[in-house]
This record gives C-alpha cells, structure tokens and sequence, in this order.
C-alpha cells in the first residue's frame, strides 16, 4: 500500500512544538493518554501540539509483501486526531529512506519547519534505525539540543489487556462488534464508496467499494448508520465470503453515489 504522507523535509512551518507519533490506526481508547499528554506539554509550554500519522504502516515496509489491515484510513486518522485536539497531525511517509534515519536524523530532518520543545512517547516505545530513539536516549539527546522526553505514563486496559489496534482488528474480524466499539470509543467503520448502479431503483442491493485493505467483520449481514452525500440514514450492510459489500435495497436515502462513512452499529447474523 503507497503512502500518501509528507516527507520529513515538507513538513509545514509550525513552530515551537510539543510531539507525539505512531500509526494511530483507528484513533481508540488506547491512543487517547498519548494524544492527552501531548495536548497537556503543549499547553504547558505554550506551543503547538503536533501528531505525525505514519503511512504506510511501517510492518508493510519492515517486511515486504504483506498488507496490514486497516481501521481506518489515514486520512481519517488524520481528521480523528484533529477532532480529539491535536492542533496539527501530519501524515508522514514511512518507507525504507525514512527507516534508516537515526533518531537524531529523523529529528532533525523536521527543522526548521518544527522547533521541537517536547517529545512525547510512551515506555515502550522507540523509532529511528534500530529502535534506538528510546525514552531514556530521546531524554538525554533533548537535555543537549533543548526539548524535555515526556513519558505518557498510563496504559489505557480493558480486562487484563492494554487497548490496542491488534486487539480491535481481531475483534471485528471475528464479528465482536460491541467489544470492538467498547476498545475504540466509537463504532467500527468502513469509507466506501457507493457504486453507480440501477441497483437502488430495481430492488437489488447496492454495491459498495473500499479502496484500502479494510478490517471486515465475518460474511454476514450487520446493522449499519451510513453518513453520505450530506444525509444520514440506517441500512443493513451485507459481507459476502469474497468480500464484497453491499447495503440492502430499497432504502429511501443514499441512492445517490458518493462517498460514505458505514459505522457498523450492532452485532450482525453471520451467513453459516
């Protein structure tokens, strides 16, 4: 899957900046103590928060020919992080030149454009070649170029386990749908497009097309509220065993093709 995003060096003119990274796929429960902690540096510095969405996912540059599954498009991903207060998230290009940078590099690569003042990570985390950008080398690296490591410190749990996109992609994919919205915060979602069809006016059902490697729950059919062409409407979305999509026939809104927003909203009957 191509990236869409920024190369490091084209990055906006943003300034003094407080920052934070990852994938977000999903922008769920688990992302939000990440998402709060840079806010806060933010505000307490006075400057920008900043998000930088990688895309493609780095395991499909890590390891060749695989295509990771997705909760969301980037660019959705992107306008979550936005709506959840983060002043500027930026979809960044990971591929293999981005991969080799160190730490220092990759930090660097961003200026002057942003003039980092906090670095935000949490544990566990690390980037750069080699994982080697950890919390204690990012905080002794900021203590001699001027920006503080700040630690997001909780770790978000439902049950025993950290939220995490790996545990929401496994629970649409075995059709868990209130356990999936329960990790996420909101319903799980599809954007797709509405085909061009006589489908609508003839009684058959509507093709849907996606153009990303969607996280799809099992063939079956499963209750839907569908946001599209400036109106929302229920439907029934219907998953085939190929993984075709349809909604049902005969509902009164959304003929029109376009683009729309499925929030899968209940537990669906599984086909077999």
């Amino acid at each position: 899957m191509a990236g869409i995003g920024l190369r490091l060096d084209e990055v906006p003119g943003i300034g003094p900046a407080a920052l934070c990274m990852g994938v977000f796929d999903g922008v769920h429960r688990g992302h939000r103590a990440l998402i709060d902690a840079t806010r806060r540096a933010a505000a307490e510095r006075g400057v920008r928060s900043v998000a930088l969405v990688f895309d493609p996912h780095p395991d499909e540059v890590i390891q060749p020919g695989i295509t990771m599954p997705r909760l969301a498009t980037p660019g959705r991903n992107v306008r979550m992080l936005q709506e959840a207060g983060i002043d500027h998230a930026l979809p960044i290009r990971f591929d293999a030149e981005l991969r080799a940078l160190t730490p220092e590099q990759f930090l660097a690569a961003m200026g002057p454009a942003i003039a980092l003042r906090a670095l935000v990570m949490t544990p566990e985390s690390a980037f750069g070649r080699g994982r080697a950008g950890t919390p204690d080398a990012m905080r002794e690296y900021g203590r001699a170029t001027g920006f503080d490591l700040v630690l997001a410190q909780e770790i978000v749990r439902d049950g025993d386990e950290p939220v995490s996109s790996g545990r929401i992609r496994s629970a649409v994919h075995e059709g868990r749908i209130e356990d999936a919205a329960r990790l996420l915060g909101h319903p799980p979602t599809l954007e797709a497009r509405l085909v061009r069809t006589p489908a609508a006016r003839d009684g058959r059902p509507r093709p849907l097309a996606i153009d990303y490697p969607a996280v799809l729950p099992p063939p079956g059919s499963y209750p839907v509220e569908v946001v599209g062409d400036g109106v929302i409407w229920l439907d029934s979305l219907t998953v085939s065993a190929d993984g075709e999509l349809h909604l049902a026939p005969g509902a009164a809104a959304g003929e029109a093709p376009g683009e729309a927003l499925i929030s899968i909203t209940g537990r669906g009957e599984e086909f077999g």
